[in-house]
């Protein structure tokens, strides 16, 4: 009697063991889900604001048909993207692609005037400030969640509860990095 009791409380010990190393995982994973979901809310913002700014400087800009062209391509790409890696291949290319734009805009000074533009530029900047933002935190959410997943006792039973990948950073490659940090050449 005394040996079933104590083989029934080590059972419910092991399985409430389990159950909090899964809950674990869940509460981990479900963060860098919804930090996820921050990150494709703050790109599809500035995405809904690019069209407007492409057609604010095209009226003042429109031999730059190529930077538009870029700019289209690459927006097209963030909304498009399926996975945190690709979201940020699409979003260097993007970023590339507006500082262009921007550096256009420079050279005309009745464009740098316009209160639509400013507005629209200070918005993509706000915009860019929450992604950076928004990606800080769900890199921070995988972190946690990868490192949960890879340490003693979780490492054991997370294969076995459904958890056996690693999530992706949100991180631009050092390809779209130094195409990023190059200076914008404009040519008219």
């Amino acid at each position: 009697m005394v040996t079933t009791i104590i083989i029934l409380l080590v059972v419910v010990f092991v399985i409430g063991i389990i159950a909090s190393l899964y809950n674990g995982l869940v509460r981990a994973d479900q963060k860098a889900k919804e930090s996820w979901s921050d990150i494709t809310v703050q790109l599809k913002r500035r995405a809904d604001l690019i069209p407007n700014l492409v057609e604010t400087v095209k009226g003042y800009a429109a031999h730059e048909s190529g930077v538009f062209e870029k700019v289209t391509e690459a927006r097209a790409a963030v909304t498009g993207a399926g996975s945190p890696a690709a979201a940020a291949q699409a979003d260097g290319q993007l970023t590339g692609a507006l500082k262009s734009l921007f550096a256009v805009a420079e050279n005309y000074p009745d464009l740098k005037a316009n209160q639509n533009f400013l507005e629209l530029q200070a918005q993509v900047t706000d915009t860019e400030d929450k992604i950076s933002a928004s990606r800080r935190f769900y890199n921070s959410a995988v972190n946690s969640f990868n490192a949960k997943r890879k340490m003693f006792p979780t490492n054991m039973v997370a294969g076995m509860l459904g958890f056996n990948t690693d999530k992706e950073f949100f991180d631009v490659s050092d390809a779209e990095k130094a195409a990023i940090e190059q200076p914008v050449e404009v040519k008219f």
